[in-house]
């Protein structure tokens, strides 16, 4: 064991002697978390999650749910993954403003996007983002506001999501994925359908993108669907995205105490 690890071992020792039996039986409830199976994964081509990132990361979800049932929030994940690669000596760095329209988080150079997904009855294998970004209130036209969409695009260069695929509530399971900035792209030949029918107005509407040729003449496999939500939040969301077009970095899977 190295000598530093060795050194914070101790320091932690003594630490705890001074702690109150109401402070004590937190603390034990942390131990008790740590203690449970765990299984941590990560991609071993990934150049974002490396082995000590995917250890600080599933360490905080085991934190987090060592008190609480519900989801990693996306505020309190953007911090955890900002100390975890911080720990790991990348240049990582929140940006300012948390209603930033453009990227989260700036690793390495790099502006990054982030997004959660925490759905009760989440599907593996097709990623939803409930909110993409705010449509405003500008004139509401499919194409204007696909073009808003593809100028957002400007504003980052890496897209994550970060997806809590189980919740027992005594096993949790998450992981973290990228969705190719280049796919997103394609969004620019999207088959543009307004919803006639919908009572809302305006009047939503979806912009379908297929693979292949199939993109231009709006048939073929969808491989994502944006849906321009015109109710009262005026969102895009991006609907019934295939997993298999992106890239799982890591995952995380651990059992958790039951909290009374």
């Amino acid at each position: 064991m190295p000598g530093e690890e060795l050194e914070l071992r101790a320091k932690l020792a003594e630490q705890l002697l001074n702690l109150s039996g109401s402070q004590m039986e937190w603390v034990q409830g942390v131990i008790n978390q740590f203690q449970l199976p765990c299984e941590y994964r990560r991609n071993a081509a990934s150049d974002f999650v490396t082995d000590g990132v995917l250890e600080r990361l599933g360490d905080a979800l085991r934190i987090h749910h060592a008190f609480s049932r519900q989801a990693l929030s996306k505020d309190r994940f953007e911090f955890a993954l900002e100390r975890a690669l911080k720990l790991c000596g990348f240049d990582a760095m929140l940006a300012d403003s948390r209603t930033n329209r453009g990227h989260d988080l700036t690793v390495s150079g790099a502006r990054v996007s982030l997004k959660t997904q925490a759905d009760a009855n989440i599907n593996r294998d097709t990623i939803h983002i409930s909110k993409w970004m705010e449509l405003g209130r500008g004139e509401w036209r499919l194409d204007l506001l696909l073009a808003l969409f593809l100028e957002h695009m400007d504003g980052y260069d890496r897209i994550f999501t970060f997806r809590r695929l189980l919740a027992d509530p005594e096993r949790y399971e998450y992981e973290l994925v990228e969705i190719p900035k280049g796919l997103m792209l394609e969004a620019a030949n999207a088959n543009l359908v307004v919803q006639e029918k919908s009572k809302q107005n305006p009047k939503p509407g979806y912009g379908y993108v297929h693979d292949g040729m199939g993109a231009l003449a709006g048939f073929g496999d969808l491989k994502y669907a944006l849906y321009f939500d015109g109710g009262t939040e005026r969102k895009l969301q991006i609907k019934s995205l295939r997993k298999s077009l992106c890239i799982v970095h890591a995952s995380w899977a651990f059992d958790s105490a039951d909290l009374g």
